[in-house]
């Protein structure tokens, strides 16, 4: 009957393809394949022909001609996705095959025999297919078919598994929600294990091969983070071999990563909490029914788990609603545990450098912790702990640090890595500016502690300079800062040791900012803890003086650089409240005999040139109506505001440095500054000018709004037209005077050039007279003629020289000289 020769015709078609089937008749073979799909609906018969022609499919692909691979792609990569369309047919069988099929892609093996006239296609063609045509997103919409089916759904999972180690078939199963479907799997029955091992691989291959977040956003639904934490405890308590640990800590790195998204519903699933009890219940041995019964062992998988599950903790406060969690299940008391010396580590069971890890990590993550627990961290008295953990690192008994783990770079064979975590987690809590913390440091003697500490890493920083020992030195410097600050008494304390420490790092070498290493940053630091800790206190200010501070920052802002001089200017403005520092700004000279008005009048043309602002090509003022306004204030439109927005004109003051260039010369005074040039002098008009100009602009944006919002009545506007001219005005008399000092200015180079040309003149009249004279002497010198009458006219201008009245008693002297052969 039909039946049986379909079946015969079948059997033909696999014996003629044994040794593979070549790429012109795939499409057919793919129809056949459609076919017996069908027919299998009616009749069973056609299941084993079906898995024969399907296992066909995973031998390697015939080719005659080197182009045919990429003259039969489409239709290749069409009849590999058939492949995955079939997995509709609902015969376990046929499905196992074509999981098999596509496993075999990644396994190939060449036919004992070839097809005459052809060869096989490369190792990677059936690859490359199968991503064209989207094999892989296929089968993961093929997972809802055998969700009940466990055999087939592991079938699955391996094939998926090979296919997801592309890049390509993983953003193809992104598409079809692999990442939340995988998760959903991950709790099912299964014995052998292989259920949870291969949906985690995948998930991984997805991680490291799609966008993270992309993955992370699939997982955030409160199924799929119930299914990971089911799992997870379960290989807990329940996972004794090596590989179950290894995947536990798979499963956590996940949940780690689930923990940093603030819209993953962890807290609500109750997985943050169980994760915050594992991270602490060694250290604070508090009964816990969530972890009743569970023991830790010490080996390395354990290890790694406890660090991740201290990361975890470390990304939870960035989630508002996890502080509670944190301060409930004691995480303060618990990685306060570990800032303590480091002689004989807490946990015996753990090595040497396992310990200092963990004592890194957890001084880390405190950091992070200690700013929202501030109540916890006071009444477990973390201050006294931190400052007697520094007074350790400091002092000379062994030890030597591993510095393995990330958290230990450039600590091995010393202390600097605890050193730099602790200070660390005294900058976090510092910088909250809470009274109650910095008191409680203060009281504890640590202005003079950190001194000595700074002063150590400044000893050290002298041997060998790297990242570390620059922001250690940054921190310490930042933390005085702020205790410091506002507070008399503690700038005392600070004043004459602190002082004796910041001058070095003021007089750094101005190359080394462009390091690398953080010598910007540490100068930055060390000019604020300036600002802070000596501004304020007489005495601090005179011993600053005493060392030449100023002339040192004078120096400092020679160098014109722009992050610097704001701060600078700053740090000068306030100081020139005290009257001994004006006379040493006066008295500063730089490079070429540069004086500080010079420089800061310099600064000035400098910034308007950034900021766009009209002149000519002396100095003055072009735009009599708005002197000074930068290119963008002129760009902007009238925005009318409430009285408590300030306008452009205010905010520019704070925007860039003239306001601080101003207030520094007006402390200087304008008269009779040395060193300034007439081109000085046209800009020192404008300087002085600088507030006139400034209310000037801050009155034409009212008058503008007004007209904006409502029309004035007329002695109003009577008074606002007045108002306005009077910047013009002033701006009309700047200029002019700016014209009076070029003009004086041309003069005096007028005279100047007179007298120089006047002396040059003399000059050649002088040269010409020793011309004359010479060469007079040379034609005495060679012609004899020339000589008696040169002495004939000698001794006639003797005789008229003579006087006429002849004396009685006077002795008379001969003018020649006897014997005498030389000529004159």
């Amino acid at each position: 009957d039909l039946e049986k020769e379909q079946l015969k015709s079948l059997k033909k078609v696999v014996k003629r393809f044994e040794n593979g089937i070549p790429l012109k008749d795939l499409a057919q073979i793919i129809e056949i394949l459609n076919l017996c799909a069908e027919k299998m609906n009616e009749q069973e018969a056609f299941t084993e022909p079906l898995c024969e022609l399907i296992k066909l499919c995973g031998l390697p692909f015939q080719k005659k001609k080197l182009s045919d691979e990429v003259s039969y792609s489409v239709a290749v990569s069409k009849s590999i996705a058939q492949l995955g369309y079939l997995m509709r047919v609902p015969s376990s069988q046929v499905r196992i095959q074509i999981c098999k099929c596509v496993v075999s892609f990644y396994n190939m093996e060449l036919p004992r025999k070839l097809l005459s006239g052809y060869q096989p296609t490369s190792a990677n063609y059936k690859i490359q297919m199968a991503e064209l045509g989207g094999l892989a997103e296929t089968l993961v919409l093929s997972l809802a078919l055998v969700e009940n089916q466990l055999t087939e759904k592991l079938w699955v999972l391996k094939a998926l598994q090979h296919l997801s180690s592309s890049g390509v078939n993983c953003r193809l199963m992104m598409k079809a929600q692999a990442a939340s479907r995988l998760c959903l799997y991950l709790n099912g029955v299964d014995p052998s294990g292989q259920l949870v091992f291969r949906s985690s691989e995948i998930l991984w291959n997805l991680l490291e091969n799609t966008s993270k977040e992309e993955v992370v956003n699939q997982l955030s639904s409160l199924e799929c983070v119930h299914a990971l934490k089911d799992v997870f405890v379960d290989l807990l308590m329940h996972g004794f071999r090596h590989c179950d640990r290894q995947l536990r800590n798979d499963l956590l790195v996940i949940a780690t990563l689930l923990a940093e998204n603030p819209a993953a519903p962890m807290i609500e699933s109750g997985f943050t909490k169980l994760l915050i009890v594992l991270a602490t219940f060694t250290e604070v041995k508090i009964p816990n029914p969530l972890v009743k019964g569970l023991k830790l062992t010490y080996s390395y998988e354990d290890f790694e788990m406890k660090k991740l599950l201290f990361k975890v903790i470390g990304v939870l406060p960035k989630h508002p609603d996890a502080v509670q969690l944190l301060s409930e299940n004691d995480v303060m008391p618990a990685l306060l545990c570990y800032v303590k010396p480091n002689q004989k580590p807490g946990f015996h069971d753990w090595s040497a450098a396992q310990y200092e890890e963990l004592q890194l990590h957890a001084i880390a993550i405190l950091a992070s912790v200690a700013p929202l627990l501030v109540d916890k961290y006071l009444s477990c008295q973390a201050n006294t702990l931190l400052l007697v953990f520094l007074e350790w690192c400091i002092g000379q008994d062994p030890f030597f640090g591993q510095g393995n783990s990330f958290h230990g770079t450039g600590g091995r064979g010393n202390k600097l890595a605890h050193m730099r975590y602790s200070l660390r987690v005294l900058r976090s809590v510092v910088a909250l500016y809470d009274d109650a913390v910095n008191l409680n440091l203060c009281d504890q003697g640590a202005i003079s502690q950190l001194l000595d500490i700074l002063k150590y890493a400044a000893n050290k920083s002298k041997e060998k300079e790297d990242a570390i020992l620059l922001e250690i030195q940054a921190d310490i410097l930042f933390i005085l800062s702020v205790l410091c600050e506002n507070d008399l008494h503690r700038k005392e304390l600070f004043s004459y040791e602190g002082v004796d420490i910041l001058i070095p790092f003021i007089q750094m070498d101005p190359k080394k900012l462009y390091s690398g290493l953080g010598h910007n940053c540490l100068l930055f630091s060390a000019l604020d803890c300036l600002w802070s800790c000596v501004i304020g206190c007489y005495i601090a200010e005179d011993y600053f003086l005493e060392k030449q501070g100023i002339f040192l920052l004078l120096d400092l802002l020679a160098l014109k650089q722009k992050n610097l001089c704001n701060l600078i200017l700053g740090i000068l403005v306030e100081f020139c409240d005290n009257p001994k520092a004006t006379s040493h700004v006066s008295t500063w000279r730089g490079e070429k005999d540069q004086t500080a008005a010079n420089l800061l009048i310099q600064l000035w043309r400098q910034e308007e040139l950034e900021l766009g602002v009209k002149r000519d090509q002396h100095g003055r003022i072009v735009d009599m109506k708005r002197p000074i306004a930068s290119s963008f204030q002129k760009q902007q439109e009238v925005i009318p505001m409430p009285a408590s927005c300030p306008s452009f004109a205010i905010m520019e003051i704070s925007e860039n440095i003239r306001a601080k260039l101003y207030s520094l010369l007006c402390k200087l005074g304008f008269e009779n500054l040395p060193g300034l040039s007439a081109k000085d002098f046209v800009t020192l008009a404008i300087i002085r000018r600088y507030i006139d100009f400034k209310v000037g602009e801050v009155w034409s944006e009212l008058c503008a709004e007004l007209k904006e919002e409502f029309r004035p009545v007329e002695s109003d506007e009577e008074a606002l037209k007045v108002i306005s001219e009077i910047p013009e005005d002033t701006g009309r008399m700047v200029a002019a005077l700016q014209t009076e000092v070029l003009e004086s200015q041309h003069h005096q180079e007028i005279q100047e050039e007179e007298k120089t040309y006047a002396k040059i003149q003399a000059i050649h009249k002088q040269r010409e007279m020793i011309n004359k004279s010479w060469e007079n002497f040379l034609t005495r010198t060679s012609n004899y003629e020339a000589l008696k009458k040169a002495k004939r006219l000698q001794e006639k201008s003797i005789e008229a020289s003579r006087s006429k009245l002849k004396t009685q008693n006077g002795a008379i002297h001969s003018t020649d000289i006897k014997g005498l052969g030389t000529t004159v």
